[in-house]
C-alpha cells in the first residue's frame, strides 16, 4: 500500500469524491482497486449483485435492462420455490412484491439496493438443475440471433407462480396444515382445494395444464414437504426397533429425510441413487424381506394420506 498511499490518502477524504471525474474514475480503479482484497462470499450471491449493479447502472444511464429483468424475476421465482428455509420465508413480502405487483417496475435505485442486500443471501438455496442434451447434429451453428421482444415477454401472474405461492404462504390453512403433519384428508378437505385451486387461483383447466392428474393433496405435499416430526412419528416404529441394526436404521433415516423435503415418495426408484445406495442396496440392507416389506407399507400410508380417504 505504501508505494500507493499518495492515492490512499487523496481518496480517504469523503470530498473528493463530490465531483469525480473520468480521469478520478481511472485512478482509483488503478491505483486503489487492486488493494481492496474481496470479502470472502458465495459465488451466486456475488453474481447476483452483478445482476443488480447492472440494472442500478442501465437505470441509471435511461437504458433498457429487459434481459436484467428477466434473470432477476428468473432468479426471484426459483428461491420462492424453495420451501421451508426460514431465510426465505423472512424475505416472502419483499418476494411477494417483486413476483406479483408493479413493484419493481415503479422501482429506483434505493428499492434495486433493497432487493439486492436482502435476496443476495438467499441465491445459494436455489437448487442445481441437472439438464441433459442429446444432440445429433450434422450442420454447423454459425450464428445465434437473441429477440429482446421475447425475453421480455415474462408472464409474471402464471397459474403455476401463483398456485405455488398462495400454498407456501398459507401453510397455517387447515387443509394444508394436515397434509404437512400427515393428517388424512376427508372430501371436504378436497372440496376445500379444489375451491382454492380450481375457482380463487384459476381453473380446473389451469391446473390440469400445469399439473395434469395430479392429486391435489399431493401437489401441496411436494410444495410444503412434511414435518420433520410427522415423518418421525410416521416410521417410529423402526426408528425405536432394537432389532433392526444400524444400516437398517440409516437407511429409515434417509427416507424420513427425503419425504420432509419433497412430501412423498412415489418413485421408488430413487431409492436405487445415492445416498440410498451409500451403504448398499435394498436388498443387502434388508436381508429379511418382511422388514423392508413393513417400511415399505408405511412409505404407502404416508402418500395415502395425501389423498381422501
Amino acid at each position: 500500500m505504501r508505494q500507493h498511499l499518495k492515492y490512499v490518502e487523496l481518496y480517504a477524504n469523503e470530498d473528493n469524491y463530490q465531483t469525480l471525474t473520468y480521469g478520478d474514475t481511472l485512478l482509483i480503479g488503478q491505483e486503489l482497486a487492486p488493494l481492496i482484497i474481496p470479502d470472502a462470499d458465495d459465488a451466486k450471491a456475488v453474481r447476483f449483485d452483478a445482476l443488480m449493479y447492472g440494472i442500478e447502472l442501465a437505470y441509471l444511464a435511461g437504458k433498457k435492462f429487459g434481459r436484467y429483468r428477466s434473470d432477476l424475476f428468473k432468479k426471484v421465482r426459483a428461491v420462492a420455490g424453495v420451501a421451508n428455509i426460514p431465510e426465505i420465508m423472512a424475505q416472502a413480502e419483499l418476494i411477494d412484491k417483486i413476483l406479483h405487483t408493479d413493484y419493481f417496475d415503479n422501482a429506483g435505485i434505493g428499492e434495486f439496493e433493497h432487493i439486492r442486500e436482502n435476496l443476495r443471501d438467499l441465491m445459494k438455496y436455489i437448487p442445481v438443475e441437472k439438464i441433459v442434451y442429446d444432440t445429433n447434429f450434422e450442420e454447423e451453428i454459425l450464428s445465434i440471433d437473441w429477440k429482446e421482444s421475447e425475453l421480455e415477454n415474462d408472464d409474471l401472474k402464471n397459474y403455476k407462480a401463483k398456485a405455488e405461492f398462495y400454498i407456501r404462504q398459507h401453510q397455517d390453512n387447515a387443509v394444508i396444515a394436515k397434509l404437512k403433519g400427515n393428517v388424512p384428508l376427508t372430501g371436504e378437505d378436497v372440496k376445500a382445494l379444489e375451491a382454492i385451486l380450481w375457482s380463487e387461483l384459476g381453473s380446473k383447466e389451469d391446473y390440469e395444464a400445469e399439473y395434469g392428474q395430479k392429486p391435489l393433496g399431493e401437489l401441496v405435499r411436494e410444495i410444503v414437504g412434511l414435518d420433520m416430526n410427522a415423518a418421525k412419528a410416521a416410521f417410529s416404529e423402526f426408528l425405536n426397533d432394537v432389532s433392526l441394526d444400524s444400516r437398517q436404521i440409516w437407511f429409515v433415516n434417509q427416507i424420513v429425510e427425503y419425504i420432509v423435503h419433497n412430501g412423498v415418495m412415489k418413485d421408488m426408484t430413487v431409492l436405487q441413487e445415492p445416498p440410498f445406495t451409500d451403504q448398499g442396496s435394498v436388498v443387502e440392507i434388508f436381508t429379511d424381506l418382511s422388514v423392508w416389506m413393513n417400511v415399505r407399507r408405511a412409505i404407502d400410508r404416508v402418500n395415502a394420506n395425501a389423498l381422501a380417504a
